[in-house]
C-alpha cells in the first residue's frame, strides 16, 4: 500500500519571529505570567548568591522560528531549563515538543510544568527532572510570594550544584481581602473605609497578582469605585473553580452581599461545548446575591497597540477575557489597564512588564457600576425606562424593525409588563395599532414631511451643547467637519431637535435615528466608517441626561449603535458606541439564532441579552395554481400505460400551465418532455415540505394552538443531540416504526414509492416518496395533537416532546419577561448557549437568558468539517456538471453568525475546497493547524479560495482569518502544476478581504434604498469601496483594491451557505449586498455574469448545492407569495405589513445585483401583494407607507428594466396607487 502524507500546516497569526537574543546560563525559565517574571527578577536581587538565570516570555516564544532561535542559542547550553504552560501542550504545542526533544538530546534537564495547580500528565511525561523536583518546583510557583520565589531560585540552584535545598513551599492564602496599602488584610480592613449603606461591590482578580505585584489596576480601580459613592470589596482567589476560593466568596458575601461584581478572573467556569457539563458558576450561585458581573479585562497587550489600533484585544485576549467569560453570563466592561515595560533586567536579560491601569478606562468601569447598582437600588415606581425601536430603511412603512419579531406589540406587551410590575406607566398603548398611530403622527427619520408632524420630544440646543461639549475633540472635529454645527442638522427646527421620543410616564419609546445616510445618501459610497450626525447625539442625550433613564432597552435584532465607527471591543472614549450610550445600563431582547449580531452588542455596548424564541415555523404545503398542478401531476402519472391519449393531453396542459406560471425556468426545464416532468414533480415535492415562519414571535408571549404545535414538530423534525431514542428526528421515527424502510430526511421525494403503504398514513394518490414524507408528517400532526403512537421509536420520542419540549416551549414567553424584568432589576440575568433552534439546538431553549457564542479556539469543528468537507465535494461536482470543467476560482463569504451557530461550516468548507483540513487538540478542542492534503487524496484540483468576511467575522475570529491565511499561503508554496493548483499559478499574496477596520456592512444598502445607482457599475464600486481591506499576514485591514479586484477577476462563481430555515435571502439585506454585490463587482470586472450558489446546510447529514436563481425561486413560491405566510404576518397588523414590503425590497435588491429575479416573480409578488383586494386593504389599513413603498418599489423595478409586467394592469394599478 502506498500511503500519502499529508503536509502539516501552522497557523500564522502574522506575528514575525522573536529573537530573544539570550545567552546560556544555570537556570532557563519561561511562563507566560508577567507577574512570575517580575517575582523571580525581584527575588535573584534579593539573594546572596543567585543562579545564573534568564527569564522569557513564553508569548514571546510563540513562532517557531523564535523557539528554534532560543533553543540553539540559550536553552540546550544551559543547565536547567524549566517553562510553565498554562492550559498544557495544546497552547504551545511546538514549542514543548521541541524543548524537549532538544533538552533531552544536550543532556539539560527539563520540568513543563502546569499554569495552574491542575496535574498535567502529558507536560510531566516530557519532563526530564525526578518527580520530586517537579512537585517541589511546581509547589513553589503555585503558592506563590517573595519567599517562595527565593526558594524557588535556590531550590534550582541546589539541583545543580548538589548542597543543601531550602524549606519546602510555604502556603499563602488561596483566597482573601486584599486592601491598598494593607496588602492582604480582612472584611474589617475594607469596610473602614466604607460608605454606610452604599451599594457592595467585589472585585474578584487573581491571587497571582498579589503574589508578584502587578496591583495598580486593582489599587487604582478601589480608588475609583470609592470615589463613586461605591463601596468596594477586592478579593484574591487561586480561581472560581477552586474550592477554598469558593468558601472564602460564600464568607464573604454573605457578610456583605454584593450589589454589583467585577471579576478580573479569565476563562469560564462553565463550557461552551454543548453537552458538556462543569461545575456551577459560583458568581451566579444564591450567595452572589443575583448581583450582576461585569468582566473587566486586564490586556495583555500593551497600551500604545490597543490606542493605536481598532481591533481593541488580541486573539488570545478575545478568548480568555471574552468569549468565554460570556459563558458564565459575564458583562464586557472595558480594558482597563496594559503591559507595559516597566524596565530592562540585564542580569536575567529580560524585559519585566507589569500592568499599567489607564485611568479613564477605569472611570468608566465605575461608573458603570455606579449606574447599574442605581438601577438596582432604585424602586420600581420610580425606574424610568427607554424602549428603542430601530428603523432602517429610513421609511414610515419599515419602523419598528426587529427580525423574526413582531417589534411594536412586543413593545406595547412590555409596557404592560412593566406597568404590572408597578413601574409609573401611564396611557400606555394596548396593542401595535395605537403604539404606531401615536409613532407616525409624531416626527420619524422620513425628512420629507418632519415639520408636519406633531407631538414627541424636543432637545434645546443649550443642553445639547452642554452635554456635546463634554465629548473628546477628535470626536467633535469628526461630526463637525463631516456634518457642520448643530443648527444646520435637519433635525433642528432652530430652536430644538425634533426627536421621535414619546412619553407613557417613567417609560419611553423612542425612534432610533438613522446613521445620516438619509440625510446625505451620496456619502456612502466613500464612508464606510461614516460619523452618526448631531440628531443622533441629540436622541441619546434626551434620553440619558434630560429624561434621565435608569436603562436603555432596544428592542429586537437589531438597531445601529453598536455598529457605529470605533475598536472591535475594548472601547476608548473615542469610540462612538461609547461617546452615545455612556454607562449606561443597557438591555437588549435579541433574537436566539443569531448569536454574531448580539454579541456585537454585548462586546460593543455592554449589553445584557434577553433572548427572544423565533418565529412559530411550519410547512409550506401547497396552494392555489401549485395545488391544481400537483393535481394533473398526479393525474398524469396515474393515466401512465391506461390512456395513452389522456397521458398526450395532461402533458400538454402540464407543460402549458408551468410556462404561463413560469415555473418551467425556475424548474430548470430541459425540453426532454419525460426528464422535465420528474424534475416538475419533485420541485413541487420539495416546495410542499419547505419551512416557512407562520406569522412573527410577541416577545413575552409563546406560541399557541396550531403555531405551537407546528414549531415542536419542526423542533424534533432532525435528530437532537446523540440522535438516538428521545433524540432521534420524529418523523424517522414514524417511518422505523411503521419498517417504511426508508430516511424521509434525505431521501429522493421524485422516487416512485414502492413500499409498504400502512393504513394510519391514509389513502388516496400515493405514488412518490415525497407522498411518503407528507404522510409522515400528517401523521406527526395527529400524534402531537394526541393520536397515539406508532410503534416503540416515536413513543419515546413524544415522550420526550410532551416531558420536555412542548413545557419548554410555553415556558419561553414567560421566561422572556421574567429575564427583561430580572436585567431591569440591576439582577444578574442567567447565561445559555444560541443557535438555531431547528438544527437540532433545543439547548438554546427555554429562551429569556443571556446568551454566549461560542469558544472561537474551537472553531471549525469536527462536526462542521464533516459538513464542509460534503457541501464542498458537492459544490465541485454541481459546477463540473453544470459547466463541464472544475471550478478553478471562488469567492466565499463567511459571516460571524452563522459560524457562530454551525461552529465554523462556512471556514471548514473553504478549507476543504482548497484540500486543507484542520488539526485540532483532542484533550481542549482546540484547532492548532492545518493539514496540506495530498492531490492524490482530492481527486481533483485545489480551488483558490477568497473570503469575503463580514466586519463582525473580522473582530470575532481573527484567529480564523490567520487560519485560512495561513492554509492560502501554505498551498501557494505547494510544488504543483497549475492546472492542479490555481493559487500557485494567480499569485497575489492575500484571499481574506473585509470592511475597513472599525466598520461594517457591504455599502449597498443604501446605494439600494436610497436609489442612488445608475448601473450595475455603480453598485459594484460600491462593493469595492467597502470590502478591499486585505486580513492576515502582514496585513491587518490596509486597502488592498487591486488585489481584491484581481481575485474577483479571477472567481468563478459566488458561494453563500445558508445554515437554518427560521429565515430565508429575502429576509435580510444581508444576503443581496454579499452575495449580489460580490456578482455586480464579478460581472463588471470580468464583463460576464458568473453563477451565484446559495447553498443549504440546513440539515447538516444533508447539505443541498443551489444556484441564486433556483433559491430565490423556491422562497417566492414557498413563503414570499403563499397565502399560508401572508396570512400568518395578518395576523400581526403594521409589522405584517413591514414584512410583506421588506421581501420585495430584498427582491428588487437581487434583480439589481444579479439579474437572478425573473419577471414573474416579480408578477408573483404583484398578484399576491397589491393586486390581491384583502391584502392590499390590509396594507392600506394597518401601514399605508408600506403600500406607497410597495407601489414606488415595484415601479422602480419596471422603469429600470428589472420587470416587464405580464399584465398591463399592473402598471395601472401601480400607477393608482402612486397618484
Amino acid at each position: 500500500m502506498h500511503l500519502l502524507a499529508a503536509t502539516p500546516g501552522r497557523i500564522d497569526n502574522g506575528q514575525e519571529p522573536v529573537d530573544l537574543g539570550q545567552t546560556p546560563a544555570d537556570v532557563v525559565f519561561i511562563s507566560a505570567a508577567d507577574t512570575e517574571l517580575a517575582a523571580l527578577s525581584a527575588a535573584r536581587g534579593e539573594l546572596a548568591d543567585p543562579p545564573g538565570l534568564r527569564l522569557a516570555n513564553l508569548t514571546h516564544l510563540i513562532h517557531p522560528m523564535s523557539v528554534d532561535l532560543h533553543i540553539e542559542a540559550c536553552a540546550t547550553k544551559s543547565k536547567l531549563v524549566i517553562a510553565r504552560v498554562l492550559g498544557g501542550t495544546g497552547y504551545w504545542k511546538y514549542g514543548a515538543e521541541q524543548y524537549a526533544a532538544h533538552c533531552h538530546d544536550a543532556g539539560v534537564p527539563l520540568a513543563l510544568l502546569p499554569g495552574d495547580d491542575k496535574p498535567d500528565a502529558e507536560l510531566r511525561g516530557l519532563s526530564t527532572v525526578s518527580d520530586e523536583d517537579y512537585d517541589t518546583l511546581w509547589a513553589y510557583l503555585v503558592e506563590g510570594g517573595p519567599q517562595n520565589a527565593e526558594n524557588f531560585l535556590s531550590y534550582a540552584q541546589a539541583m545543580l550544584n548538589g548542597l543543601d535545598k531550602p524549606s519546602p513551599a510555604a502556603p499563602l492564602l488561596r483566597a482573601g481581602v486584599y486592601w491598598p496599602g494593607a496588602g492582604v488584610s480582612d472584611l474589617a480592613a475594607a469596610q473602614e473605609a466604607w460608605s454606610d449603606c452604599a451599594p457592595v461591590v467585589p472585585l474578584i482578580f487573581y491571587r497571582a497578582l498579589v503574589q508578584g505585584a502587578g496591583l495598580n489596576p486593582v489599587n487604582r480601580l478601589v480608588k475609583s469605585l470609592l470615589r463613586a459613592g461605591l463601596n468596594p470589596l477586592p478579593i484574591f482567589v487561586a480561581s472560581l473553580k477552586d474550592p477554598v476560593s469558593v468558601a472564602t466568596l460564600e464568607t464573604l458575601f454573605a457578610q456583605a452581599p454584593p450589589d454589583v461584581i467585577l471579576n478580573a478572573t479569565s476563562f469560564a467556569v462553565g463550557s461552551p461545548h454543548q453537552g458538556d457539563t462543569s461545575a456551577g458558576n459560583p458568581l451566579a450561585a444564591p450567595m452572589a446575591n443575583k448581583a450582576p458581573i461585569f468582566q473587566v479585562v486586564f490586556s495583555s497587550s500593551n497600551e500604545a497597540a490597543w490606542a493605536d489600533g481598532l481591533t481593541g484585544l488580541s486573539g488570545r485576549d478575545i478568548a480568555m477575557n471574552v468569549a468565554l467569560p460570556e459563558v458564565d453570563g459575564r458583562i464586557l466592561s472595558r480594558a482597563v489597564s496594559f503591559k507595559d515595560e516597566a524596565y530592562f533586567d540585564a542580569a536575567t536579560e529580560c524585559p519585566i512588564a507589569t500592568y499599567r491601569a489607564r485611568g479613564d478606562r477605569i472611570q468608566f468601569v465605575a461608573d458603570l457600576a455606579a449606574a447599574w447598582a442605581r438601577l438596582r437600588r432604585t424602586s420600581e415606581a420610580d425606574r424610568r425606562v427607554a424602549l428603542i425601536l430601530a428603523n432602517y430603511p429610513n421609511k414610515d412603512g419599515r419602523l419598528a424593525n426587529g427580525v423574526g419579531l413582531d417589534t411594536p406589540e412586543a413593545t406595547a406587551h412590555v409596557l404592560q409588563l412593566l406597568r404590572d410590575d408597578s413601574y409609573a406607566v401611564e396611557g400606555a398603548p394596548e396593542n401595535s395599532k395605537a403604539l404606531m398611530d401615536r409613532i407616525m403622527a409624531g416626527p420619524t427619520n422620513w425628512l420629507t414631511d418632519r415639520a408636519e408632524r406633531e407631538g414627541g420630544e424636543a432637545l434645546s440646543l443649550d443642553a445639547y451643547r452642554a452635554e456635546y461639549g463634554k465629548l473628546p475633540y477628535e470626536l467633535r472635529q469628526q461630526i463637525e467637519d463631516r456634518w457642520g454645527a448643530p443648527e444646520a442638522d435637519p433635525f433642528f427646527d432652530g430652536a430644538a431637535f425634533k426627536l421621535s421620543v414619546h412619553r407613557f410616564g417613567n417609560a419611553v419609546v423612542g425612534l432610533q435615528p438613522a446613521r445620516g445616510y438619509n440625510i446625505d445618501p451620496t456619502d456612502t459610497y466613500h464612508s464606510p466608517d461614516l460619523v452618526p450626525p448631531h440628531n443622533y447625539l441629540a436622541f441619546y442625550f434626551w434620553l440619558r441626561f434630560e429624561f434621565g433613564a435608569h436603562a436603555l432597552v432596544h428592542m429586537g435584532k437589531h438597531g445601529n449603535l453598536e455598529w457605529l465607527p470605533g475598536k472591535a471591543l475594548a472601547l476608548s472614549d473615542e469610540c462612538w458606541p461609547e461617546a452615545v450610550l455612556g454607562p449606561v445600563p443597557h438591555v437588549y431582547p435579541f433574537i436566539v439564532n443569531d448569536p454574531g449580531e448580539g454579541t456585537q452588542a454585548k462586546r460593543r455596548a455592554q449589553a445584557v441579552i434577553i433572548d427572544h424564541l423565533t418565529p412559530p415555523m411550519t410547512r409550506a404545503e401547497t396552494y392555489g395554481p401549485l395545488k391544481d398542478l400537483e393535481a394533473l401531476v398526479d393525474e398524469y402519472y396515474e393515466a401512465a400505460g391506461v390512456d395513452p391519449r389522456r397521458i398526450a393531453h395532461l402533458r400538454r396542459e402540464i407543460l402549458s400551465m408551468t410556462s404561463a406560471t413560469g415555473l418551467s425556468e425556475d424548474v430548470g426545464f430541459s425540453g426532454d418532455e419525460d426528464g422535465d416532468l420528474a424534475k416538475l414533480d419533485a420541485y413541487l415535492c420539495e416546495l410542499k415540505e419547505a419551512q416557512i415562519r407562520d406569522g412573527l414571535h410577541i416577545f413575552g408571549r409563546a406560541p399557541e394552538g396550531d403555531q405551537a404545535r407546528d414549531l415542536i414538530i419542526a423542533l424534533t423534525r432532525v435528530p437532537r443531540g446523540g440522535g438516538t431514542g428521545a433524540d432521534e428526528s420524529l418523523i424517522r421515527a414514524l417511518a422505523d416504526d411503521l419498517e417504511l424502510g426508508f430516511d424521509p430526511l434525505s431521501a429522493d421525494m421524485a422516487e416512485p414509492w414502492d413500499g409498504l403503504r400502512p393504513e394510519v398514513l391514509g389513502g388516496g394518490a400515493w405514488r412518490s416518496t415525497g407522498d411518503t414524507v407528507e404522510r409522515l408528517e400528517d401523521l406527526a400532526i395527529r400524534i402531537v395533537d394526541g393520536a397515539p403512537a406508532v410503534g416503540p421509536a416515536s413513543n419515546a420520542v413524544m415522550e420526550h416532546i410532551r416531558a420536555h419540549v412542548q413545557p419548554t416551549v410555553a415556558a419561553c414567553g414567560v421566561e422572556e419577561g421574567t429575564g427583561l424584568l430580572s436585567a431591569l432589576r440591576g439582577h444578574f440575568v442567567a447565561p445559555a448557549p444560541s443557535g438555531a433552534p431547528t438544527r437540532g439546538r433545543l439547548d438554546v431553549l427555554p429562551t429569556g437568558r443571556n446568551f454566549f457564542s461560542v469558544d472561537s479556539r474551537a472553531v471549525p469543528t469536527p462536526t462542521a468539517w464533516a459538513l464542509g468537507w460534503k457541501s464542498a465535494n458537492l459544490l465541485i461536482e454541481k459546477h463540473l456538471q453544470t459547466h463541464g470543467d472544475w471550478p478553478r476560482a471562488l469567492l466565499l463569504n463567511a459571516w460571524g453568525t452563522a459560524n457562530m451557530r454551525t461552529g465554523g461550516d462556512d471556514i471548514a468548507q473553504a478549507l476543504a475546497l482548497m484540500g486543507c483540513k484542520p488539526t485540532w487538540d483532542a484533550a481542549n478542542r482546540r484547532v492548532t493547524g492545518f493539514e496540506v492534503l495530498p492531490l492524490g487524496v482530492l481527486g481533483r484540483p485545489r480551488v483558490d479560495v477568497t473570503l469575503r468576511v463580514s466586519g463582525f467575522f473580522r473582530d470575532a475570529f481573527p484567529q480564523l482569518i490567520d487560519l485560512v491565511d495561513s492554509a492560502a499561503r501554505a498551498v501557494q508554496a505547494c510544488d504543483e502544476p497549475a492546472s492542479e493548483n490555481p493559487a500557485r499559478a494567480n499569485g497575489g499574496a492575500h484571499r481574506v478581504y473585509g470592511s475597513k477596520p472599525g466598520a461594517y456592512g457591504a455599502g449597498l444598502q443604501a446605494m439600494i434604498d436610497e436609489r442612488l445607482w445608475a448601473d450595475t457599475a455603480d453598485l459594484a464600486e460600491a462593493y469595492l469601496q467597502w470590502g478591499s481591506y486585505a486580513y492576515g499576514k502582514d496585513s491587518a485591514g490596509a486597502l488592498d483594491r487591486d488585489g481584491f479586484e484581481a481575485r474577483l477577476g479571477q472567481a468563478e462563481a459566488v458561494v453563500q451557505n445558508q445554515d437554518n430555515r427560521e429565515h430565508d435571502l429575502l429576509d435580510s439585506d444581508d444576503y443581496y449586498q454579499f452575495e449580489g454585490g460580490a456578482a455586480a463587482a464579478i460581472q463588471t470586472l470580468q464583463g460576464r455574469a458568473q453563477p451565484v450558489y446559495h447553498n443549504d446546510h440546513s440539515r447538516p447529514e444533508r447539505p443541498v448545492i443551489r444556484t441564486l436563481e433556483d433559491e430565490i425561486g423556491r422562497v417566492v413560491r414557498s413563503r414570499v407569495v403563499n397565502p399560508k405566510w401572508i396570512e400568518g404576518v395578518k395576523r400581526h397588523g403594521y409589522k405584517g405589513a413591514f414584512e410583506m414590503a421588506a421581501s420585495l425590497d430584498y427582491l428588487f435588491a437581487f434583480a439589481a445585483t444579479t439579474g437572478a429575479v425573473r419577471d414573474h416573480h416579480f408578477d408573483l409578488v404583484h398578484q399576491a401583494f397589491l393586486e390581491d383586494e384583502d391584502t392590499r386593504e390590509f396594507i392600506e389599513d394597518h401601514n399605508p407607507a408600506a403600500l406607497r413603498e410597495m407601489a414606488q418599489r415595484l415601479d422602480e423595478a419596471i422603469e429600470r428594466g428589472l420587470w416587464r409586467p405580464k399584465s398591463n394592469s399592473a402598471r395601472a394599478l401601480i400607477d393608482r396607487l402612486l397618484a
